[in-house]
């Protein structure tokens, strides 16, 4: 068989067969030339943008309330250009941007406008108040005297506010006694101590946030004053304020308590401390700076009450510096007697007033910075002079002892007698 192979089948069979290749065309277009786009800074493209949506705006705004429209009034001219605002600028960056760009910065827009808006509004009360007052803060008088021999006809020169001064510092002195202590024992009850109570606690706490003021008032006049016989004084005001900055006090601690670390509180437990010691020495401390901020946000909310403040101390034109009898004036409410009266001088005390006031809490304010609003572990001079000598103390305690059991244990294995000579020895 093997004889009549023919050459045929020989090569076919001796012959490797190539397997068909596919070449697929190289369609690929050459890349387009781009340039690195920078993260940070300001293009010009964005300053063209903010420019030209800022000009179209007044332009199309000015065009509606001059010629096209019968529209009037300085708030709607500002209101509809802000919106013509935004809506241009998102048209010009979204010729150069895509979608979700375009998004991000007309919101960057927006909330830099909101920013602007709040920021501008506080500007304006500060100036505009500073503006109406400067007249009366440039007498000394109206600091050093109070309104006893002062009348609406009476020039700058004549009255002050001293005695509104001294009744809100001791309002708001007795008001803070209250209500601090009370307010971070609460938070601390709500954070350490859960339960059906704590949660009912919590509950009735959120509610008395909402309070209006002269209910505040109101029930303290109606239980100290008509039910104990207290009069109209400095004392029932600071009830009255206690009442309404007791809720912020509590609710701003019990979330600031939350928010330290439980493995702080852990650890102290691990070393053996128990519940009150742990939160004496760990959990304030470390919530320090966030008590500061409750503690000013009820003064806040206490400084600058006027209904319970004229409910229970009522008002008075001299100075009085008995919390306990005798009705007490404070800022707030001389600030809006004065502001009442027709003639300007006695507006201009108002303002004065109420100027007055700002620059007291702002003092406020950073004083409790000062006190409170350190960083954990962060300690004052005479804490670090008082943690040195005691480490010093430490120190030598620790090498007294060291040479005490010296002492009684000599140093050397030679001074002990060994079992062979004790027993030559017997």
């Amino acid at each position: 068989m093997t004889l009549l192979e023919t050459e045929t089948e020989r090569e076919a069979r001796t012959t490797t067969v190539t397997p068909p290749r596919t070449t697929v065309p190289d369609r690929r277009r050459p890349h387009a030339h781009q340039s690195p786009r920078p993260l940070g800074g300001v293009r010009n493209t964005d300053v063209f943008a903010l420019i030209g949506g800022l000009a179209a705006s007044l332009a199309t705004t000015g065009l509606l309330w001059i010629q096209l429209g019968p529209f009037t009034g300085v708030l709607g001219y500002i209101v509809v250009s802000w919106v013509l605002f935004v809506v241009t600028y998102a048209l010009l960056v979204s010729f150069d941007e895509d979608r979700p760009a375009m998004v991000d910065r007309v919101s960057t827009v927006v909330v830099h406008s909101i920013a602007v808006v709040l920021l501008g509004t506080l500007l304006f009360i500060l100036l505009y108040t500073l503006y109406r007052g400067f007249g009366a803060l440039t007498h000394l008088n109206f600091f050093t005297q109070d309104m006893r021999n002062a009348g609406p006809l009476d020039p700058l020169t004549v009255g002050g506010i001293r005695h509104a001064i001294i009744g809100t510092l001791i309002e708001l002195g007795l008001a803070l006694a209250i209500s601090v202590p009370l307010g971070l024992l609460g938070g601390v009850f709500l954070h350490e101590i859960p339960g059906r109570f704590s949660r009912f606690v919590r509950t009735v706490v959120e509610a008395m946030t909402a309070l209006p003021d002269l209910l505040a008032g109101l029930f303290i006049f109606a239980t100290v004053i008509l039910i104990f016989g207290l009069d109209k004084s400095g004392l029932a005001a600071a009830l009255a304020l206690s009442v309404t900055m007791l809720p912020i006090i509590i609710r701003a601690t019990d979330v600031v308590l939350r928010l330290v670390p439980g493995s702080l509180t852990e650890a102290s437990y691990a070393l053996g401390s128990g519940q009150w010691r742990t939160i004496w020495h760990v959990t304030l401390p470390t919530a320090r700076s966030g008590l500061a901020t409750a503690v000013i946000l009820g003064a806040a909310r206490g400084v600058g009450e006027t209904s319970p403040v004229l409910i229970t101390a009522g008002a008075t034109a001299q100075v009085n510096t008995d919390p306990v009898h005798g009705p007490m004036m404070s800022l707030p409410l001389l600030a809006y007697t004065l502001v009442q009266n027709p003639m300007p001088d006695m507006k201009a005390r108002g303002f004065g007033t109420a100027l007055t006031l700002m620059v007291l809490v702002v003092l406020l304010f950073a004083i409790t910075r000062l006190i409170g609003g350190r960083a954990p572990g962060d300690l004052t001079a005479g804490q670090r002079r008082r943690r040195a000598a005691a480490s010093r103390r430490d120190l030598k305690r620790f090498a007294g002892r060291s040479r005490l059991t010296a002492g009684a244990y000599p140093a050397s294995p030679a001074s002990f007698p060994s079992s062979t000579s004790h027993g030559e020895t017997q």
